[in-house]
């Protein structure tokens, strides 16, 4: 069960300051690490979106999902499709992905507002394996080679000095640090009080005024949302927008990342984020070195068992292992 910690949060003056300073620290930041390191990054950020989706939906509203990579494609094409087709300009195209995604959430959380539990992840499991399917089926979305989606440089004079991956970071970049204050606030709010109460208890909460049903959309519209703005980030650090993009392997890499930073804790989105893209690619390289034959499944082989640790010591992942001994050590 969730406790509740807004006694002990910073308001939202202070959350702002704190993105503000983070974002500058970033701009150094990526002043002084070579390319690679800046492309990593974007994928991080990107990452990083995506898993606060699920922490959201799973998290705080107790919605099991097994498809985000579905949300996250609703994103990337709707994005790609309004920059092509209409000539939107890419800082536009971000939010009509946002707003395409969330559209997508409320009508899938309004056809599954009946069903929880594995019903409910079959559900999404369901709409993850259609996307790709009708993505190849619909002329417009570029079939299995995709649409491009380049985001471009950096404007005006930039366009000489920052590099086209340095550019790629800061937008990403952008999009988590505004993804983490805006998830934050929410669940620093009422709704997000409301959210925690109908997944503690669903008839409690109704018994106390909260409508459960209206709830489980609402999170589940806010949460596509975020899947939606974390596909056009995803989108970007590739340059295509495809059906092998968004498999149930992403979905299922997202959700591993969710849990390895702690399902019930947005500040775990960094953690979750950094062992999906760090790990496999150290791993990686590492066997490769070695010349060791196994170097093409080594990595997800160590993500899986740190997923299934994570599982058996801490259900609900580090971050709130270590917001109970915390808790404890205070108490004591």
């Amino acid at each position: 069960m969730l406790a509740v910690r807004s006694s002990h949060q910073p308001s939202a003056t202070k959350r702002l300051i704190l993105a503000i300073a983070l974002g500058f620290l970033f701009f150094i930041v990526s002043n002084f690490i070579d390319e690679y390191r800046i492309f990593q990054g974007a994928q991080i950020a990107a990452y990083v979106v995506g898993i606060i989706s699920i922490v959201l939906l799973t998290g705080y509203s107790g919605q099991i999902t097994l498809g985000q990579g579905a949300f996250m494609a609703v994103g990337a094409y709707s994005a790609a499709i309004v920059v092509q087709e209409f000539g939107f300009p890419m800082w536009l195209a971000f939010f009509v992905a946002v707003l395409a995604a969330a559209l997508f959430g409320a009508i899938i959380g309004i056809s599954a507002g009946r069903l929880s539990g594995p019903y409910l992840a079959g559900a999404t499991l369901a709409f993850a394996v259609g996307i790709p399917a009708l993505a190849n089926a619909i002329p417009i979305l570029g079939g299995e080679q995709g649409l491009s989606f380049d985001i471009g440089n950096a404007p005006g004079k930039y366009a000489e000095t920052v590099s086209p991956y340095k550019w790629l970071f800061w937008i990403c970049a952008l999009c988590a640090i505004i993804a983490v204050v805006v998830a934050v606030n929410l669940t620093s709010s009422g709704l997000g009080r409301q959210w925690r109460a109908v997944r503690a208890h669903e008839t409690a909460a109704a018994l106390a005024g909260i409508n459960p049903a209206r709830s489980k959309v609402l999170a589940f519209t806010v949460s596509s949302g975020f899947a939606g703005l974390a596909g056009v980030s995803f989108s970007a650090t590739v340059g295509l927008v495809s059906p092998s993009g968004f498999t149930l392997a992403l979905s299922f890499l997202l959700l591993t990342g969710a849990i390895l930073g702690g399902i019930s804790h947005i500040s775990g989105a960094l953690g979750g984020a950094i062992i999906v893209v760090i790990i496999p690619t150290v791993f990686e390289s590492w066997t490769e070195d070695a010349s060791l034959g196994v170097a093409t499944y080594l990595p997800g082989i160590i993500v899986s068992a740190l997923l299934l640790l994570s599982i058996a010591i801490a259900p609900e992942g580090p971050t709130e292992a270590l917001h109970t001994l915390r808790h404890r050590k205070k108490s004591g």
